[in-house]
């Protein structure tokens, strides 16, 4: 018995069948008819039905073009959305290209037309910076062919640096969605279906914005709009994962209807010129402070970056040892923007002293920013300019609905 093959395994009155998975221990795994996954000690019966074989998916054909419903082209990155199990690893992989997502969601057909791409075929910690300068370009040039709306298939773990780096890079006169799923399309709680199907409507819509479009509750019931500067991905494994953070979500698509509800103020199809700015400095970095932190982080990350997000503490604080070394790495040139770990609320550094002596040192505050956002925004900014008053002025600019109060 090895893994790949599927096999019957007996243990008391009780009997499994399934495909043998790969495991550690005195267990077997093995992943059931019905795409669960269930761990067996070896001392049960087993008996072997057929031999470990290449798993071919049944093909459909993909829907057919519709001349009355607009086109939205899909860009596939990956992710879980794309994915299945490899049987051989017992990995989820992104094996899916995008005639394979229309096959496996027919519904979709019912939205809109759709022609498609495979901009990258990678799990989402796998994304680089200047692979989202090559998907704006690629978004870009399907908006200029005509294209009602994009959506992007992306895995969920980095989908909100991504889309932060659009909303950054990308003026749209069409919805630019990115969708992902939590769980992948064998799996029978999987979120893929509704996602994308909830994600289609939206790229047909008139919000012209990058958003991210993901189950909003643990049913099937709707999908909320998120602009794509203020989401955050809040549990590892939940299907209502993603969250619009400071700010409401720009609306919700009720899957049952397909009718969208919007909550606030957005940019309508056709109200803005396609216009790409995709400029960017990688060498920027993201560092989180944490009580009795060695203040010399702050030098290692000055020698090698020209940006530096800090993670501070409530209202954007760190230790008074930081604070020379913050002000050495500033004078030498490197751009700090500071941000906290709370997520809600804002930064204020006026309030203590050691936020004062933070702004004296010469510290950007970052707002309401979610630092995952500042980060992206600060390379996207270093990639237009080293001016410090330039740079000091865009980071406490609202560009993209990342930033409220000032």
């Amino acid at each position: 018995m090895k893994v790949g093959d599927r096999v019957k395994i007996k243990r008391g009155n009780i009997t499994h069948t399934g495909i043998v998975m790969p495991s550690k221990g005195d267990f077997i795994v093995l992943k059931l008819d019905n795409g669960y996954n269930i761990g067996i000690k070896k001392d049960a019966k087993t008996f072997i039905l057929e031999k470990e074989k290449k798993i071919v998916p049944k093909k459909t054909s993909a829907p057919p073009i519709n001349p009355s419903l607009p086109t939205v082209s899909i860009l596939s990155t990956g992710g879980t959305i794309a994915s299945k199990v490899d049987y051989r690893t017992g990995a989820v992989t992104s094996q899916f290209d995008v005639e394979d997502i229309l096959r496996a969601i027919p519904e979709l057909g019912e939205i809109a037309n759709f022609k498609g791409e495979v901009i990258y075929n990678i799990l989402s910690e796998n994304m680089r910076a200047e692979y989202w300068q090559t998907l704006a370009r690629a978004i870009a040039a399907e908006i200029e062919g005509g294209a009602d709306g994009v959506m992007i298939t992306h895995g969920t773990d980095t989908m909100g640096y991504t889309a932060a780096a659009l909303s950054f890079m990308l003026i749209t006169p069409v919805p630019i969605v990115l969708v992902g799923s939590q769980r992948s399309a064998d799996r029978p709680s999987s979120d893929n279906a509704m996602n994308a199907v909830c994600a289609t409507k939206v790229a047909t819509s008139d919000i012209a914005e990058v958003t991210v479009v993901m189950h909003a509750t643990m049913s099937d019931d709707y999908c909320l709009i998120h602009r794509g500067t203020r989401v955050r991905k809040m549990h590892t494994s939940r299907r209502d994962a993603f969250h619009s953070i400071n700010a409401r979500p720009i609306g919700k698509v009720d899957y049952a209807t397909r009718e969208i509800e919007t909550f606030v103020e957005y940019k309508k199809r056709g109200e803005q010129k396609l216009m790409i700015k995709d400029h960017i400095e990688p060498k920027c970095s993201l560092v989180k402070f944490y009580p009795g932190a060695d203040p010399s982080i702050v030098d290692h990350y000055a020698a090698r970056y020209k940006g530096l997000v800090i993670e501070g503490t409530g209202l954007g604080h760190v230790s008074t040892e930081w604070v020379p070394h913050i002000e050495k790495a500033v004078k030498k040139g490197v751009h700090i923007v500071m941000t906290s770990q709370c997520l809600g609320g804002r930064i204020c550094d006026l309030v203590y002293d050691t936020g004062r002596d933070l702004l004296e040192a010469g510290v950007i505050e970052g707002g309401d920013m979610l630092p995952e956002t500042a980060l992206v925004k600060l390379m996207w900014i270093l990639g237009r300019t080293d001016d410090p008053d330039e740079v000091r002025t865009l980071m406490r600019k609202n560009i993209a609905g990342e930033i409220s109060g000032l």
